[in-house]
């Protein structure tokens, strides 16, 4: 028999919006920072999914909220989500105010949403020690992951009475 996994432990919303509210959105990394929370817990998408975002494929989500993102899951797996007004206004901020300042510290542009200090796409270990010091900063007391904020987007649409099959939908699971 399969041992069994352990589903990670949902946030409540108060400890999610603690995250969401940590990074210090008057420096340049916090702009990008709180994009990336925002996205994360308000897409529910995986950290792949959202670090592969380019600022093309959000262009048109900001120009017409309703249409919604499309996230490319395993397999290249292509679905369309819905983002929330909070993760389009930080994704917003994040490009006028602060991508233009990381952009331009790489001699070869980069087309991706989340850069890093050199100009290039956010890296999946990067974006975990975000997530960790977004977490200290909250006074969580649990160490959170991206899977974390995943689930507890999962949750809390699950409680608030969304239909099984939509979360799944969202999610972009199979079964």
């Amino acid at each position: 028999p399969r041992i069994a996994q352990r589903l990670p432990k949902a946030l409540s919303i108060d400890e999610v919006t603690r995250i969401l509210e940590a990074p210090d959105r008057t420096e340049v990394t916090g702009l990008r920072d709180a994009a990336l929370l925002e996205l994360l817990y308000g897409t529910g998408g995986r950290i792949s999914e959202i670090l592969d975002l380019d600022v093309d494929d959000v262009s048109g989500v900001l120009a017409e909220p309703d249409a919604g993102l499309r996230l490319f899951g395993k397999g290249r797996k292509e679905r369309l989500v819905p983002v929330g007004s909070y993760a389009l206004k930080a994704v917003a901020a994040w490009l006028v105010r602060g991508r233009p300042q990381f952009a331009g510290a790489s001699t070869r542009p980069s087309p991706a949403l989340l850069l890093n200090g050199k100009g290039q796409r956010l890296s999946r270990q990067s974006a975990y020690g975000l997530l960790r010091k977004a977490g200290e900063a909250a006074h969580l007391g649990v160490e959170i992951s991206p899977h974390t904020l995943r689930h507890s987007f999962a949750t809390h649409l699950l409680d608030g009475g969304a239909d099984v099959r939509v979360v799944q939908e969202l999610l972009g699971h199979a079964s």
